[in-house]
């Protein structure tokens, strides 16, 4: 392989990164707790995008445990999103690069 080819793939592996870490965004993920009374929508940017929190939970008396339900809701789209984002920039990047055993451009966006 040339120099000047392997420049070419790498400016082209480049876009290509740049146009799938754009598309992180329309990758939507949901985590629920509290049996779905609480539930988190978040991106492939890791943004919290939506809270749903059930009106049964909404009593002064209940606040620590909405806190609790909250953050392992969000944390519940945190890990389900990292899955897909990942799947996401692993076919984004397909054959880009050489298949180097243990070299994963999808896990450069983690």
């Amino acid at each position: 392989m040339d120099l000047f080819n392997m420049m070419g793939k790498v400016k082209e592996m480049q876009s290509k990164m740049k146009e799938a870490q754009e598309n992180l965004t329309s990758i939507l993920a949901e985590g629920e707790a509290g049996a779905g009374l609480v539930k988190a929508t978040v991106n492939g940017k890791k943004q919290v995008l939506k809270i749903d929190i059930d009106d049964s939970l909404m009593k002064l008396e209940d606040k620590e445990m909405l806190q609790d339900l909250v953050v392992a809701a969000v944390n519940k789209a945190l890990n389900n999103v990292e899955e897909k984002s990942g799947d996401f920039m692993k076919k984004a990047t397909e054959g880009l690069m050489p298949n180097i055993p243990g070299f994963d451009l999808g896990s450069l966006m983690k």
